[in-house]
């Protein structure tokens, strides 16, 4: 199966990465499905606003809900996410080239998100590239089976990772 995932160091730097990636692979032709987050930054006592952008130019969701400046809790809204996750449902039935997951996060970690959504894809030979953070990764690694390669946190790397487990490379004529 072609499952990868990536850690970056620093809060955010997956989201831009992936970003980044999916906007490489769109370019080059590829059929990308999934999402990619994208974060606004808000006053300094407020955390950022989470949207994730449906690929390869869809709809853009706020995934985060405002709990208030004096929150410690999990700011996920599940609805916003299980939207979003069934929008790539519906990509991932019309053929991709493809998946990538901004994030395997708790609510992944936890049974829900997009679990069934990765497993489709693999199912169909889509390649998979996904998103973690040291919290969820065991969690990751358990879900796929101890068979997803970690990769360096590099956009050419994930790119030509892509490139070498999709059938033919998309190149835009």
């Amino acid at each position: 199966m072609n499952i990868a995932y990536t850690i970056a160091q620093h809060r955010g730097d997956t989201d831009l990465l992936l970003f980044n990636v999916a906007k490489t692979l769109g370019a080059l032709g590829y059929k990308t499905a999934g999402t990619v987050q994208i974060n606004t930054e808000r006053s300094a006592d407020c955390r950022c606003d989470m949207d994730v952008q449906v690929l390869p130019a869809g709809q853009t969701i706020r995934i985060s809900q405002s709990l208030g400046p004096l929150s410690k809790g999990c700011r996920l809204d599940p609805e916003a996410l299980e939207s979003a996750v069934a929008l790539v449902d519906a990509q991932i039935e019309n053929g991709a080239d493809v998946l990538i997951v901004n994030k395997f996060g708790k609510h992944e970690a936890n049974g829900r998100g997009f679990r069934d959504t990765i497993a489709k894809a693999l199912s169909y030979g889509i390649p998979v590239l996904v998103g973690t953070n040291a919290l969820n990764e065991e969690a990751f690694v358990t879900f796929s089976a101890n068979i997803a390669q970690r990769l360096p946190a590099d956009e050419a790397g994930l790119v030509q990772w892509v490139q070498s487990h999709t059938g033919e490379t998309a190149l835009v004529a």
